[in-house]
């Protein structure tokens, strides 16, 4: 009951880190469109009031015309609407995700022996550490680059890429990307909590004591503000990786991740550029470019060793898969936490295993990113053996017999399916 109850919450965790994603990083493409968007107001009026900037649009059958001042109003409005709790959710439910998802099931989900040794204990530790480091480390670069925002955005990102590289030294694939995105999020919620808000409070205490507030409040705001806009495709990226583990599977996954970030920096520049009237095309055509270098430089080469020797029949297969695969995909998963098979994907048939043949050669063969963190230790020759076997169920032709079991008794690999039903007179 614990474990289903469990699976309960973090769907609903899930669901929650979702919705206040989403509205959080809405929030801020709006903002910095608006940002970007406003124009001088040439109402005399509004000037003197220290209106720097506005906007007239429509939406929803209704007119807006939101103003900007250049440091704040004269007088404070009775109502003034605060956006951080957006921040805040999104942050605090992806973190319970990490405690459920991967700290309660670090051998599978963190640890990945064959990457480096070392206990579930110590590896949520280092994760730990990934996030509170990261923010330190950023938090005092913004303060000493100051205003040199290119040198801090180049600097960053070679800091931020070197512990990609790092933690591929230290998780599984899938946690190495995990923890890329869970650092840039804690930065995002952190710029939000230490600079953004707290910014904007001694602004408001200012004015209601009758000083002037200080500008610098306001620019700090506003470049952590960019800051958090521009690393919103990397980490929307890194949320839905897990699905794609061609990326984060592949030899030189930080260097992938490295790419797909460059582009997908140079297509948020270009609608920020676009939404103050500049088009610059060279940018998402760079990016297009990059993925297109990608898609070419990370095709799969077929693995000559797979196809040597005969394939082999569907008994030997499913015994391979009953020894590695079965603790998670079957009916009733024997793996701690686990309540129901990974996408309802029992292998427990012959059926079952033959239907999937494609799902299960891109996931054991292709990407190697089953099983998860190898955690069954399957080995080059179980996934050989699987290969073979899955690109003679792809190829074969209308008439083509597939391998039979070997006669009883001269096979070594023990048969996990079913024994035929005994005929009755």
């Amino acid at each position: 009951m614990g474990a289903y109850l469990l699976d309960w919450a973090a769907m609903l965790t899930r669901w929650l880190h979702f919705i206040a994603g989403v509205a959080w990083i809405g929030a801020s493409f709006y903002f910095i469109w608006l940002d970007n968007s406003l124009k001088a107001p040439t109402d005399p009026d509004l000037q003197k009031k220290g209106v720097s900037g506005e906007l007239w649009a429509v939406h929803g059958g209704g007119f807006y015309n939101p103003q900007k001042y250049m440091v704040a109003p004269a007088s404070l409005p009775a109502d003034l609407h605060w956006f951080k709790w957006e921040a805040y959710t999104t942050w605090i439910s992806g973190f319970l995700l990490l405690v459920w998802v991967y700290y309660f099931n670090a051998t599978a989900y963190l640890v990945d022996q064959a990457v480096l040794d070392i206990s579930p204990g110590a590896a949520i530790g280092t994760s730990l550490g990934v996030l509170a480091g990261g923010w330190v480390v950023y938090d005092v670069m913004c303060r000493v680059f100051g205003k040199a925002d290119k040198p801090l955005a180049i600097v960053g990102f070679v800091l931020l890429i070197v512990a990609s590289w790092a933690l591929t030294k230290v998780f599984n694939a899938r946690a190495a990307y995990l923890h890329v995105g869970a650092m840039i999020g804690t930065m995002m919620a952190a710029n939000v909590l230490m600079v953004i808000i707290p910014g904007q409070r001694r602004v408001v205490e200012a004015m209601k004591r009758g000083e002037k507030p200080n500008p610098e409040d306001g620019r700090r705001g506003k470049q952590r503000s960019v800051h958090n806009n521009y690393l919103t495709l990397p980490v929307l990226f890194i949320m839905v990786s897990n699905h794609f583990p061609m990326t984060y599977q592949h030899p030189r996954a930080w260097l992938v991740l490295a790419v797909i970030m460059v582009a997908a920096v140079l297509i948020r520049h270009f609608f920020n550029l676009r939404h103050k009237g500049k088009v610059v095309i060279a940018l998402p055509l760079a990016a297009t470019a990059m993925f297109l270098a990608l898609i070419i430089a990370m095709a799969p080469s077929q693995n000559a060793e797979a196809d040597v020797g005969p394939p082999p029949t569907l008994e030997e297969v499913h015994s391979v898969i009953g020894l590695r695969c079965t603790r998670c995909h079957a009916k009733k998963p024997s793996f701690p936490g686990l309540m129901v098979a990974p996408q309802g994907l029992a292998f427990e048939d012959a059926a079952t295993i033959e239907a999937n043949h494609e799902r299960i050669y891109k996931q054991v063969v292709e990407t190697e990113a089953m099983p998860q963190g190898n955690i069954t230790k399957m080995t080059e020759e179980e996934r050989n053996l699987i290969g073979r076997w899955c690109r003679f169920m792809r190829n074969r032709k209308p008439g083509d017999v597939a391998p039979q079991a070997a006669p009883s008794g001269t096979s070594d690999a023990p048969s996990m399916l079913p024994s035929p039903p005994q005929q009755t007179d």
